[in-house]
């Protein structure tokens, strides 16, 4: 396809350049269920994602306009906020906009890479990648740029070298974190116990969010209950904050790292009739700003929530479509525009405008 030509020949250009720099959609892998433990198995993903992309080809072969990409992304169901994520993309990412998309599912960094692996065998034009973990995609990336294809990463960073992808759309975790455990240090506490529930271990999202009040916690500043990880689950937050209250040991900061396992952290503090929120006796703190969320923090229910943006198509469109006039990527890393939202001054109009 003379396209596909003048695209890979713009991209050895590119290189030598030194430039910088998510409808009509088939899933290339069978979705990942609620806990990473469930996530579909690699060889299925694989065989899924080679149908998947099998079946989108044909219309960009006989049109030779289609661009095509390969999407690498967290199980959909993990959370309100990957939910928003994933229909962001689809809405995107589609034949009238001008692509060709398959998708690939999954909260396992080997299942992940392995559908990079098929997404390049297929020879898509670009492989979107929002990583499961940070490490082990220095090899597939390789992969990618000898084959010609373009990388281009959302929602979450990885450790790879810069010249491996053209542009990263993220939120930044660190400061999400930050932003949060200053708010929680105004908070003018006696003493902080915190039980601190993780994501998944090893995702940017857990990395940045957790680095904050670890220092926090290093510094003397504050106390951690118990530090677990729930995966993202409300369910098992649940039973982490149902287990230390069968201890009997004493806590008054609930920090989860999404809202689902805010909520289910909430759930226990309910069965034990222990209050929660603003004046009450735990401050309970979630990330992402689900619509339901925020109405809690609205409530007085909750006390805090960080906003995590899932909105990147927008940015990634833009990105592509910069690369396939000629044009340059300015800077390689876009952050996301975030802010944390308090109960006691939150407002219906930011629930309605931020929540998601």
């Amino acid at each position: 396809m003379l396209r596909k030509k003048l695209a890979v020949l713009l991209a050895a250009t590119m290189v030598v350049a030194s430039i910088v720099g998510c409808g009509s959609a088939e899933e290339a892998a069978a979705p990942a269920t609620d806990s990473a433990e469930e996530a579909a198995p690699a060889d299925d993903a694989a065989a899924a994602a080679d149908d998947g992309a099998a079946e989108e080809a044909e219309p960009a072969a006989a049109s030779g306009e289609l661009i095509t990409v390969g999407i690498i992304n967290n199980d959909p169901n993990e959370s309100g906020y990957r939910t928003a994520n994933d229909k962001d993309l689809k809405e995107t990412f589609t034949e009238e906009n001008g692509y060709s998309a398959s998708f690939a599912y999954s909260l396992k960094n080997d299942e992940q890479i392995t559908a990079a692996q098929k997404f390049i065998q297929d020879g898509v034009d670009y492989l979107l990648l929002s990583a499961a973990d940070t490490s082990g995609w220095d090899s597939v990336l390789k992969d990618a740029q000898d084959a010609g294809i373009r990388v281009i990463l959302f929602d979450r960073t990885i450790d790879a070298d810069e010249s491996l992808y053209e542009a990263s759309i993220v939120s930044d975790m660190a400061k999400e974190g930050e932003t949060a455990v200053n708010w929680l240090k105004g908070q003018g506490l006696d003493e902080y116990n915190v039980i601190h529930i993780q994501g998944v271990m090893g995702s940017a999202a857990q990395q940045g969010r957790t680095g904050a009040l670890d220092a926090a916690v290093e510094a003397g500043e504050m106390n951690i209950v118990t530090q677990q990880t729930a995966e993202w689950n409300a369910e098992k937050a649940q039973q982490i904050v149902q287990s230390v209250i069968d201890s009997g040991e004493s806590f008054n900061v609930i920090y989860a790292e999404n809202d689902d396992m805010a909520k289910g952290a909430v759930a226990a503090l309910d069965k034990a009739n222990i209050s929660h929120g603003v004046g009450k006796d735990v401050i309970v703190m979630g990330f992402d700003c689900n619509k339901w969320a925020l109405e809690e923090l609205l409530a007085g229910n909750w006390n805090y929530d960080g906003q995590c943006n899932p909105f990147q198509s927008s940015y990634i469109d833009e990105v592509i479509k910069t690369i396939e006039s000629g044009g340059t990527i300015s800077e390689k890393v876009i952050i996301m525009e975030e802010k944390g939202f308090d109960a006691t001054t939150i407002t219906q109009e930011d629930v309605d405008t931020y929540g998601i």
